[in-house]
């Protein structure tokens, strides 16, 4: 236990630093061609966050868009995870067994007893309140194996051996952050711990939330995807920075709406908390120009015209087609025309604006 504890922590270390499968057999009776497939590698975490009820599938495989196969999950059911000769039938089928309040070991068992290639899967599964399981079939290639613990199931085949899942399922307990940093940490660490035999490609994330979706339409909360990639995780880790920023940023945006209809020291203090947050956004995302408008605009209406005009000649400087933009359209994506007017009215953003306007100009001619 002192040994695999020490291997844990330094592939925590390792994960920290690198932030940087399955088949195509479907179906109870798969058709011939389709048994033929071969047996493709993938290390997954299955998992399920007790502080917000979220579900989450992470993933990583030498295998081009493991995404479509193997993360299956929905708000307030379940989440299932297929690979080695994976089954994609099990993806809804164990959803709509956990939906019906069934455990996690008798979905397991109720998925394979009618399927003629068992032996050749690998499935984990977290129910609704986090009970897992994780099956390999003894005919999964070497190494191959899974480890189960609170609100979680780490399986993986064709590894280097079983350190790999140990490290998964150690990150994932010790990590810090939120769940779905947490689920990008522990594949990080498996990485670290030696991954797949055959190195790596893709990987993805999947995250449900209820209404967690755009505009509330769908639970798919954070659906991310790495298809072919040398460094499949820390692109995925790279991609889950900005989507998190987006987050932050919306939240930015109601705080500055609310304090739009107040005054005094209300209103100052959304727009410091507003203020905290967009920084927190850009020094995930630092190229995204929608979050230096926004920062742009606090600092305006705390009236600190040379920090915005900073704030926004560092937005078209990110991205120059703002200038070539309608007002309408402009308006339309939160940057008003009163904004923009007092903005120019900043010596450094004037000098950018108009400079950019004069290169538009020469490279017309």
């Amino acid at each position: 236990m002192k040994i695999l504890l020490l291997v844990g922590v330094a592939c925590l270390s390792l994960a920290a630093n690198a932030l940087g499968d399955m088949g195509l057999a479907v179906g109870e009776a798969p058709a011939p061609s389709l048994q033929k497939a071969p047996q493709i590698a993938t290390f997954s975490i299955v998992a399920r966050d007790p502080q917000t009820g979220d579900y989450g599938v992470a993933v990583q495989s030498r295998y081009f868009a493991v995404g479509d196969v193997v993360p299956h999950a929905e708000a307030k059911v379940g989440a299932v995870a297929t690979q080695a000769r994976g089954n994609l039938l099990y993806g809804p089928q164990g959803l709509a067994l956990l939906g019906k309040g069934i455990a996690a070991e008798q979905v397991v068992q109720r998925l394979l007893a009618p399927d003629q290639l068992r032996d050749e899967r690998q499935v984990g599964v977290v129910d609704q309140v986090g009970r897992a399981a994780s099956y390999t079939g003894d005919k999964c290639l070497a190494w191959a194996g899974g480890r189960t613990g609170a609100s979680y199931a780490v399986q993986g085949n064709l590894l280097v051996g079983p350190q790999v899942v140990d490290a998964i399922a150690t990150a994932f307990e010790a990590a810090p952050g939120d769940f779905a940093t947490r689920l990008v940490y522990a594949l990080a660490a498996g990485q670290a711990a030696g991954g797949d035999a055959r190195g790596r490609q893709s990987a993805a994330l999947l995250v449900v939330r209820e209404k967690g979706g755009y505009l509330g339409l769908t639970d798919r909360y954070i659906d991310l995807h790495v298809e072919d990639h040398p460094t499949p995780i820390r692109e995925l880790a790279r991609l889950l920075r900005i989507r998190q920023a987006q987050f932050i940023s919306e939240q930015a945006k109601e705080l500055v709406t609310q304090a739009k209809k107040t005054r005094g020291t209300e209103h100052a203090a959304l727009l410091e908390e507003a203020r905290g947050l967009i920084l927190t956004a850009l020094e995930k995302h630092p190229s995204d120009d929608y979050g230096w408008w926004l920062l742009a605009r606090i600092h305006m209406m705390e009236g600190q015209p040379k920090a915005a005009g900073l704030a926004a000649q560092r937005a078209l400087l990110e991205n120059p087609a703002w200038r070539h933009l309608s007002v309408a359209n402009r308006e339309g994506l939160g940057v008003s025309t009163e904004l923009l007017d007092a903005l120019l009215k900043v010596e450094s953003f004037n000098r950018v604006w108009h400079s950019l306007a004069a290169a538009d100009d020469a490279g017309a001619q």
